[in-house]
């Protein structure tokens, strides 16, 4: 792998603008597409992205901002995809670059919607692309506090470990630790199946469930984390390791965290619907329980996934929140 590499981040978003950011510590010129040509601008000009991380300042001569992703893509030998799922298809509609020879590393942490995969499943099943040229960029790590620069861990997944050390070095700083994983789909699907369960987590302070009920309920998600997973692709992992534990408890406790402010608000009693219309931000988790719950049912040998099953209930079936959660605590142990 060529050390001097191009990179181009795919999307507009915080997670999109973290990854820039730290990018920026290492790269002379970084290719960005966003769809939003306003805030492109805005950047060239203002040297901030005017709707996500405002607090970050970028040099624009040391970006390549498009809003066309053919010239990103062309721009780059290495495509960072930090599009949420429920758009990742259309955007890659407007793709007429070839990805034949080209580097794909996944930001994103859900199911593609209209092929029901994870995404480096997506990009191998649909566009023929090796898995060895495919990777995955994992937490624990909230864009906010990159932002900030507080110290963040990063877990780069690639089943070419040349690879992975590749991304892992050029997204490292001061503030940013790096290791690197082979297990490309058990850390994507934990990426996808954290979120839902800081829905459930999310849903239950709404209903106002305690600090003791919160724990139980981590306690058994990554536990369901390793029964799925284990299903899904059948690896020695050890699910206590930052990518899959740590991922998920940042994910289901932090006061930034999208997924756990979206189940707050219905358990507080909020419809799906005004709940998403009131964030700014996608929820990853509501696309992820429906795939997550479906994927699940077409298994041979069913998987025992009480929180899942929860969730699912509450977004996809208008169930009661405050009934489905009492069902749910006697299926926790």
């Amino acid at each position: 792998m060529n050390e001097n590499a191009k990179f181009a981040v795919l999307g507009g978003g915080s997670w999109a603008t973290a990854i820039v950011k730290m990018l920026t510590n290492n790269q002379e010129k970084i290719g960005w597409y966003m769809r939003n040509a306003d805030a492109m601008e805005h950047i060239k000009t203002q040297k901030h992205n005017p709707n996500y991380l405002t607090s970050v300042e970028f040099q624009p001569e040391q970006l390549f901002l498009t809003d066309d992703i053919n010239e990103a893509a062309n721009f780059a030998d290495v495509l960072i995809f930090a599009i949420p799922s429920a758009f990742l298809v259309g955007e890659l509609e407007k793709l007429e670059a070839s990805l034949k020879d080209k580097i794909i590393f996944s930001a994103i942490k859900g199911i593609v919607p209209e092929s029901g995969l994870i995404v480096g499943e997506h990009f191998h099943t649909t566009y023929d692309i090796p898995f060895e040229n495919i990777g995955v960029i994992t937490g624990p790590c909230h864009a906010e506090e990159v932002a900030m620069e507080r110290l963040s861990y990063l877990t780069i997944a690639c089943a070419d470990t040349e690879k992975a050390e590749l991304i892992a070095h050029n997204l490292s700083s001061n503030y940013i630790k790096t290791s690197i994983s082979k297990d490309i789909i058990g850390t994507e699907y934990a990426a996808m199946l954290k979120n839902i369960y800081a829905i459930a987590a999310g849903i239950a302070h709404g209903l106002g469930y305690g600090d003791n009920f919160q724990s139980v309920l981590m306690s058994n998600a990554i536990r369901e984390m390793k029964r799925y997973t284990k299903r899904i692709h059948k690896l020695d992992r050890n699910i206590n390791k930052s990518a899959y534990l740590g991922d998920l408890l940042v994910t289901g406790y932090s006061i930034f965290s999208r997924n756990r402010m979206f189940g707050n608000m219905i358990g507080k009693g909020y419809t799906v619907k005004s709940a998403q219309m009131e964030m700014n931000m996608i929820a990853e988790g509501y696309y992820a329980a429906k795939s997550a719950y479906n994927i699940k049912e077409n298994f041979t040998k069913k998987v025992k996934t009480p929180i899942i099953d929860a969730v699912y209930k509450v977004l996809y079936e208008n169930k009661n929140p405050k009934k489905v959660f009492l069902d749910l605590t006697d299926k926790l142990d």
